[in-house]
Parts: C-alpha cells; sequence; structure tokens
C-alpha cells in the first residue's frame, strides 16, 4: 500500500485522570472556551473537579463524560490541520468525540449530548442492581459460554458489553449474575475485575435512559460525515446521517464492538492509529487487538507536549 492510512481514534470513560487538559486550556483560548462551554453544558463545575481538587468525584458518571469530552475535542481542535485523519473511530464515550472530527455534529451538539448521556447513566439505576466486570486472559467465545449459562441458571439479565481485545471483555448486568459469574472465570483462569460504574452500562438496563436522549438526539443536525466513523454498535461504517442517528440512539442499550472495528479499519488500509485523550488505554489494546507484526504505528496525543512535538 502506497500510502499508511490514519485513523484518530478517541478513549472514553476510565480514562480520566487529575488536571487532564489543564495545560493546554491554559495555553489556548479556544481550548479552554470548550471547557466553559463543557460547564455550561453540564452545568458543574468541571475544572474545579478535574483541576483543583483531583477528589473521588473525577469518577462520577455525570462528571467524566462532559470533562473527558472536553479534552479530547481540544486535542482534536488543535491536533486535525496535522493529522490528515482518513477514519474516526471512539470507544463508547469517545464516539461522539469521532462524530464531532468528522463534522457530524458541532462541538456544542456534542458537549450538550456527553452532558445529558453522562447524567442519565448516573441516574439509571437508583437502587445499585446493576453493575460491571472486566475479563482478562479468556477468549470472547469463552466468555460469552459463561455469561449463557449464569444467564440462564440466574434468569438474570447479562450479556458481554465490550469486547476490547481478543482476550479482555467487559460484561455488564445484574449485580447477582455478575457475582454468579466470577468463581466460572477463576475456574477457567481468567481474571474479574469488578468496575466502579453506576450502573449496566451498554445493557437494556439503559433502555429508559437511551430513548430519553434518543428525543434529544432528533432535534439536532446530523449530517455526512467529512471522512468514514466506525461506530462501536455495528463495527462498521455510515455515511447517511439519519442512519447514524438510529445508530447513536441505540449506542447505550449495546454492546461495543471496539476490537471489531479496529479489525475493519485494519481491513481499509489503516496502518497509523492516533489516539487523542488521556492515559493511552486504546494505544495499548490496538497491538494486542492486530498482533505485534501487522506493520502498524500507535501513538497517543495526550498533552500540550505532544502537541508541540507534533509542531
Amino acid at each position: 500500500m502506497s500510502k499508511q492510512l490514519t485513523g484518530v481514534l478517541f478513549p472514553g470513560q476510565g480514562s480520566q485522570e487529575v488536571n487532564m487538559g489543564r495545560d493546554l486550556a491554559e495555553s489556548d483560548s479556544a481550548a479552554m472556551e470548550i471547557w466553559k462551554m463543557a460547564e455550561q453544558a453540564s452545568g458543574h463545575p468541571l475544572r474545579e473537579i478535574f483541576w483543583d481538587q483531583g477528589c473521588q468525584e473525577m469518577d462520577a458518571t455525570r462528571y467524566v463524560q462532559p470533562a473527558l469530552t472536553a479534552v479530547n475535542l481540544t486535542l482534536w481542535i488543535s491536533l486535525k490541520s496535522k493529522l490528515e485523519a482518513a477514519y474516526s473511530a471512539g470507544h463508547s464515550l469517545g464516539e461522539y468525540c469521532a462524530l464531532c472530527a468528522a463534522q457530524v455534529l458541532e462541538p456544542q451538539a456534542v458537549l450538550q449530548l456527553t452532558s445529558l448521556r453522562g447524567r442519565l447513566m448516573d441516574e439509571a439505576d437508583p437502587h445499585s442492581q446493576g453493575g460491571m466486570a472486566a475479563i482478562l486472559k479468556l477468549k470472547k467465545d469463552q466468555v460469552e459460554d459463561m455469561v449463557a449459562r449464569v444467564a440462564s441458571d440466574t434468569d438474570k439479565g447479562i450479556l458481554v458489553a465490550n469486547y476490547n481485545t481478543p482476550t479482555q471483555t467487559v460484561v455488564s448486568g445484574d449485580k447477582e449474575a455478575l457475582n454468579q459469574l466470577e468463581p466460572l472465570v477463576q475456574e477457567a483462569r481468567g481474571r474479574l475485575f469488578h468496575l466502579p460504574v453506576s450502573g449496566a452500562f451498554h445493557s437494556p438496563m439503559m433502555q429508559e435512559a437511551a430513548e430519553e436522549l434518543a428525543e434529544v438526539m432528533r432535534k439536532l443536525d446530523w449530517k455526512k460525515p467529512a471522512f468514514p466513523v466506525f461506530f462501536n454498535a455495528t463495527a462498521g461504517m455510515e455515511q447517511d446521517p439519519e442512519k447514524i442517528r438510529g445508530i447513536m440512539s441505540t449506542q447505550m442499550t449495546s454492546p461495543v464492538y471496539f476490537a471489531q472495528l479496529v479489525e475493519k479499519m485494519y481491513e481499509q488500509g489503516v496502518r497509523q492509529y492516533v489516539e487523542l485523550g488521556p492515559k493511552g488505554v486504546l494505544t495499548r489494546m490496538i497491538p494486542q487487538i492486530l498482533g505485534r507484526d501487522s506493520g502498524i504505528e500507535t501513538s497517543n496525543l495526550s498533552c500540550l507536549k505532544d502537541i508541540e512535538l507534533e509542531d
């Protein structure tokens, strides 16, 4: 292939960290304006929470989602002229930034949606009946079989919510079912970690929240992508704005087929994967998905220093 194509990736919840985006925002008034827009959309003092306090509140879904979106957007706005993106994608929450990068939605609309999404997901399970757990060292077929067995035995809702890498999945559902799953994972010599989230994300337990978010989506102006976006819920591309809105309206209740969409990007000729966001979680996943001898390059650009190095 004569030219290496670049895929730009945006991380989701779990990539938050203290002082994320601060250096860039304090050096660039346009980046600071994105933070102010996020605070206005969410109604929360996000800079105070993430920059000044660095406290437990940072993990609250209603704060993380607009704040991480602000970080990802400021990185994209600062770097878009240098990246020559051929494709974009995001992991769960990050998919909204992928849509913004491809000019499907304006930054204001993305901040509005992610602020509402964060609040709705935070409130979707007031009695804390659902949860999520990451499973490592087991293949997806093994996990799917275990999940089906537990669902049958307990008659409780449980499913694979995230396909992150060939040996890393996330399961979502009723906490009783998750507890029943744990000994099966251990017996198969896998590892299970319960995640600090407020509900069973990417499962039918988010249906009511998804419907409320979809109502707001209908009022926004969705445009044809400037370049293709790969979607979590389908692992495929879509060009029609109305179909994109339909896909996004199901995202909160659908599994995240991240490993599959990365493979599809590779099939399209993507060899450079650039993650814009804190921590580099996706950057570490890509070689696990495609193999370390697949001829790919990965990088994570997360702060002002990384942007200056790109100049």
